[in-house]
């Protein structure tokens, strides 16, 4: 995402925007859309600009992006904050793209929408017209997979475009960028380490934090910036927080195991443990969901719906209400049923096709969708489920000839996996009894 060369703006402005890149040469990243050849560059030099919808984590480079292609088009450049505005915004924007178009000097509009995801389905629809029209280019800026957050009807009129999360070397050359205009001080190679990853791929993060220390250095006229006095300044921010670290993992570790040893106390201190040392909470949705997969699976399905809410919650709500609703769900994965029964049976199931031979599909189990294929007697014996005592075909064989019931989900005794074992084995005594 951002930084550029030296701007023409005063050095008491943010450092955010005294790095801005005034041209497309100097963004940092995304150079998989913006690089020579590549689509998103086509684009700017096509000269004709076409809606869109910019798709990628925070701090990237989504807004920036925008503004240069209202640049290089020479067009009006209004903005909406899906945050913050609504109906009235889109319609008092339309207005201005109107007067943009008509006036004595005829201007292109470009119509930013940040978050855009977070504009319900009639808002988001308030733009089609206009759209359509090409009273203005919409560009539309969002965290959330548009497939699912974006009307079908405004992506199909909009090209989307994935940006990645910066990665080291993009951040250190933002480093040098602020550094080449003494923004900041010197910082030692420990000291810039733990920087870097504490920004994790997020510009905006690392430009934050870099003003706040440049600030506190020339307080106490430090220079260079070492580690020891970074943790001292910084420490409250960046407390405990060692992204790739031992510290980081131990600590997601002992969450982990507090939830899977059913003790909600343990779970919700190292929950805001990881929240208090500076931890992504979409990370610790994403590591609840798969704790709600490895550790109670079956024994109480609930739990992954739950922790699947939990995070669509907090996407919608942000810091720090939707942290509630992630704490809610780790208590409730600590107080459920345990069981890896699924999860087992999963590995072993994995590591069975891995040794084992391609087995063929049996006749009875193939698909016929032809008549060639239904005189090869593809299907043929197959009996349908549905149509049978109790809806089971009782005896019926569903593995490929020959091989061994491998017997790899075995549930526990707890949960609702009591009542799937006893179903289980009522369904193995049926098929023992037709022989």
């Amino acid at each position: 995402m951002k930084a550029a060369s030296l701007s023409p703006h005063a050095s008491h402005a943010p450092l955010a925007e005294r790095l801005r890149p005034r041209q497309l040469g100097e963004v940092i990243g995304q150079q998989h859309l913006l690089g020579e050849g590549m689509a998103l560059r086509l684009a700017f030099e096509s000269g004709q600009p076409h809606s869109c919808i910019l798709w990628g984590p925070p701090g990237v480079g989504k807004t920036t992006i925008a503004r240069l292609m209202a640049d290089a088009f020479d067009a009006q450049f209004l903005s909406i904050s899906a945050v913050l505005g609504g109906v009235k915004d889109i319609r008092e924007a339309v207005e201005k793209a109107e007067a943009a178009r008509t006036g004595l000097h005829p201007q292109r509009t470009i119509m930013f929408v940040d978050e855009v995801h977070r504009f319900n389905k009639s808002q988001q629809d308030a733009f089609l017209p206009h759209v359509e029209s090409g009273l203005f280019t919409f560009i539309g800026a969002t965290t959330e997979n548009p497939s699912f957050e974006v009307n079908s009807a405004l992506l199909s009129r909009a090209a989307v475009y994935v940006l990645q999360p910066l990665n080291e070397e993009d951040l250190q050359s933002i480093v040098l960028r602020a550094q080449a205009i003494q923004a900041i001080p010197a910082i030692e190679p420990e000291a810039l380490a733990r920087l870097l990853a504490y920004a994790d791929g997020d510009a905006r993060r690392l430009l934050n934090t870099l003003e706040t220390l440049a600030m506190a250095a020339g307080q106490e006229s430090i220079d260079p910036v070492t580690d020891t006095w970074l943790m001292r300044v910084l420490g409250e921010r960046m407390r405990r927080y060692d992204k790739g670290g031992e510290q980081f993992y131990d600590t997601i570790s002992a969450l982990h195991k507090s939830v899977r040893g059913s003790d909600p106390d343990a779970a919700l201190y190292w929950f805001v443990r990881m929240l208090d040392g500076g931890a992504d909470p979409r990370y610790m949705a994403r590591r609840l969901i798969r704790m709600a997969s490895e550790d109670i699976g079956l024994a109480d399905p609930r739990a992954l719906r739950m922790a699947l809410d939990a995070a669509e919650v907090y996407e919608r709500l942000g810091s720090p209400e939707g942290e509630l609703t992630l704490a809610q769900c780790v208590i409730y994965l600590a107080v459920a049923p345990k069981s890896n029964a699924a999860y087992k049976a999963f590995n072993q199931a994995k590591a069975w096709v891995k040794k084992d031979g391609t087995r063929p599909v049996p006749m009875h189990l193939r698909n016929a969708p032809t008549q060639l294929m239904k005189q090869l007697d593809y299907g043929k014996g197959y009996r349908y489920a549905h149509d049978e005592e109790d809806g089971f075909a009782a005896g019926e064989r569903y593995l490929p000839e020959g091989m061994p019931d491998p017997g790899f989900y075995k549930p526990v005794r707890r949960g609702l996996e009591i009542k799937i074992a006893d179903k289980l084995e009522e369904l193995r005594k049926k098929n023992s009894a037709t022989g």
